[in-house]
């Protein structure tokens, strides 16, 4: 009882929460021992829009032939159940021959419903509709005139969750958690459509990559660093979304990824590792930025062969570093910045075509491909 009422008041004050150790954490990685993966039903895709102090979000990324890369994102907060606020995220990316600057509109969204089973998002000027098959996202946006979007993301592959929910949860009574984070993730995917600017139309006919995630409790709280990858090529698509938990829970490595061949999932786990292997300080503050890194997915196929896969080399000049505090509203900045040490900043990149090496049994493959790369750092 003492330690649920530290936990509330952290949450509460912003304090810094006591030191729980890693027995805190039942990390995903204990269910996906059993159950590697569970394929993603309409069910997984409803929105918890929670009452209570999260951060819920589905995000888009977009892949064009062309070399444009974007993401759309739908944000719902929640801080403390005092407010509840809603955001619209879009980025483009542009590619370095055109000499354009990235593209970036956050805009709070007014008038939020959601559809009768919660898998469809709706706000004024914006619909975020899931088709009745639940293989289909639409995405329509007049959020902002300056990044009007209309694009359709359709599974090339099925989706999957990491082990039987998706969910890593924390708390010190294992029957009654104080909080969670979950994922659940399409791998592959066909994308129609555009994002009209002011320069005219990006056509985003291509790949993409969706994932729907809650972090049910302060997201500095749950993990204070994250390093996430996506490769999309001609037949494969990998997926890499490791977090590491603040000292509070021990710092906990949690690694989820996924290997995708055309339609199958050829393994989705919690076996694979993320390694910054050449770092630099930056000047802006004190976290040590990547400048080459290195994904291993490993793991089983669905006939027992043993399953490898790495990409490894330098992630180049980066697209762009974004200091989230500078994008977030002023009561949860307040609230954020209550926690000593609290400075999130991520660092975004695509080094052009990368190669993903895949060992499948005693088969190997090379395929290049586009690798999208974050890297966030929130606290120590």
């Amino acid at each position: 009882m003492f330690n649920w009422a530290k936990q509330q008041l952290a949450n509460v004050a912003g304090t810094p929460e006591p030191v729980y150790g890693p027995s805190a954490v039942r990390s995903v990685a204990k269910q996906a021992e059993t159950t590697p993966y569970t394929e993603v039903s309409r069910n997984h895709l409803k929105w918890d829009a929670m009452d209570s102090t999260c951060v819920e979000t589905q995000i888009f990324y977009l892949f064009a032939p062309t070399g444009h890369i974007a993401w759309v994102q739908v944000i719902y907060s929640n801080v403390v159940g005092i407010k509840t606020t809603c955001q619209f995220n879009t980025k483009i990316f542009y590619p370095k021959s055109e000499k354009k600057e990235n593209l970036f509109c956050s805009d709070p969204l007014k008038d939020i419903d959601f559809n009768e089973d919660k898998t469809s998002f709706y706000a004024e000027n914006l619909a975020v509709e899931l088709s009745e098959d639940g293989k289909s996202y639409t995405i329509k946006s007049m959020v902002n005139d300056k990044s009007i979007v209309n694009v359709t993301i359709s599974q090339e592959s099925p989706g999957y969750l990491v082990g039987e929910d998706g969910k890593t949860y924390y708390g010190t009574n294992p029957k009654e958690p104080w909080g969670f984070i979950k994922h659940a993730f399409w791998p592959r995917n066909t994308v129609e459509g555009s994002i009209v600017t002011k320069d005219g139309p990006v056509d985003f006919k291509g790949k993409a990559l969706f994932i729907h995630a809650n972090q049910a409790m302060k997201p500095h709280h749950a993990a204070g660093k994250w390093t996430f990858a996506d490769f999309q090529g001609d037949h494969y698509s990998a997926i890499m979304m490791e977090y590491i938990t603040p000292p509070s829970y021990g710092s906990t490595k949690i690694t989820l990824g996924g290997l995708v061949k055309d339609g199958e999932i050829i393994c989705a786990n919690a076996s694979g590792t993320v390694t910054h292997t050449k770092t630099k300080g930056d000047s802006v503050n004190d976290w040590p930025e990547p400048e080459s890194a290195k994904f291993e997915w490993i793991g089983k196929a669905k006939d027992g062969k043993d399953v490898s896969a790495v990409i490894d080399g330098p992630l180049d000049e980066r697209l762009d570093r974004v200091d989230v505090m500078a994008h977030v509203p002023g009561f949860v900045k307040q609230i954020v910045a209550a926690s000593a040490g609290t400075k999130p900043y991520i660092y975004q990149y695509s080094p052009g075509k990368s190669s993903l090496k895949i060992k499948v049994g005693d088969e190997e493959v090379v395929e290049e491909g586009v690798l999208y790369a974050e890297a966030t750092f929130i606290c120590a």
